[in-house]
């Protein structure tokens, strides 16, 4: 753990701070205290952009304004809601999460971590941006753009790629909380790692902080040979596959065969991919997305769960 001078850290803090009240993002999320609405944008949040948010969010609400809604609909439902967000197994943890609140927890989220984290697709990030923003608890908020700008600011890092270990971020992010405005501090570091410390290109002319920073200009680009590479099918990744089953049921009342099924997700599809096919269907089953039953001799039937 880095040492930490009383001196930098209230400079850095004032920075930031200074910086966010001039620069940061206007979100329709924010300042909204309903941990509802606060609960659905960060589980949207958690692998969609922040533009693909913002118009499925209110769309989404108007479907299912509020837990009790949200519970007592059909999963297929929320699922076909989720059109257009990815990673769809979100919904249907989400779906189930919104069935416990409702039975444990009288239609309300606890308003403790532990217990936050017990809820479907909840996890420490998730349980404290609930804390933080929806009952403005005094806590630390890491998502990926945190951990990243933390660990540029307060370790020299070799290159682009390079971040410290989760658990190192975390206890860090708590001991540099500030005593007051924890909400616009939490905020801040977040709106500054994806604006302006980013991933790829960091923009460290433009940093209220870089004279702080113990890795600006020092970091070299990060190597294209070290990025994670995903095996592919047809020129597309499976989870991209994934979604396009997913979409090929949406509003269908009857399951679909896979021998239909895989021509919709590419019209190269061929003999050599129904065991393929069989398997991401049977992925897709495990994570409660579709069911699958046998049809013809040979032939299984596909449709939303």
């Amino acid at each position: 753990m880095p040492q930490l001078d009383s001196g930098n850290l209230e400079r850095l803090r004032t920075a930031v701070l200074g910086w966010y009240r001039r620069h940061g993002r206007t979100l329709p999320w924010r300042g909204d205290n309903d941990p509802y609405t606060v609960l659905i944008s960060e589980i949207m949040l958690q692998q969609t952009q922040v533009n693909r948010v913002l118009v499925k969010l209110p769309l989404f609400l108007a479907a299912f304004p509020s837990m009790k809604d949200l519970s007592k609909a059909p999963q297929r439902a929320v699922v076909s809601a989720w059109r257009g967000m990815g990673y769809n197994n979100r919904a249907v943890r989400l779906h189930r999460l919104s069935r416990l609140v409702m039975e444990r927890h009288r239609g309300r989220l606890p308003v403790n971590a532990e217990e936050l984290r017990t809820l479907p697709g909840v996890g420490r990030y998730t349980s404290h941006a609930i804390l933080a923003f929806a009952f403005r608890k005094p806590v630390p908020v890491v998502d990926v753009n945190v951990r990243r700008l933390l660990s540029r600011l307060f370790w020299r890092l070799p290159d682009t790629g390079s971040v410290r270990p989760e658990n190192e971020i975390w206890s860090l992010a708590g001991l540099i909380l500030p005593d007051r405005r924890q909400y616009d501090w939490n905020q801040a570091l977040m709106d500054l790692g994806a604006t302006v410390c980013t991933a790829r290109s960091p923009r460290c002319t433009d940093c209220p902080v870089v004279r702080l920073c113990r890795s600006a200009g020092k970091m070299k680009p990060r190597s294209a040979s070290s990025s994670r590479t995903e095996s592919l099918r047809h020129g597309l990744p499976n989870r991209i596959h994934r979604g396009r089953i997913i979409d090929a049921l949406r509003g269908r009342k009857r399951p679909l065969p896979l021998t239909l099924l895989g021509p919709m997700l590419t019209p190269r599809f061929s003999p050599a991919d129904v065991s393929w096919l069989r398997e991401l269907v049977q992925a897709l089953e495990k994570d409660g997305l579709v069911t699958v039953k046998p049809g013809q001799p040979g032939v299984l039937r596909v449709s939303l769960a």
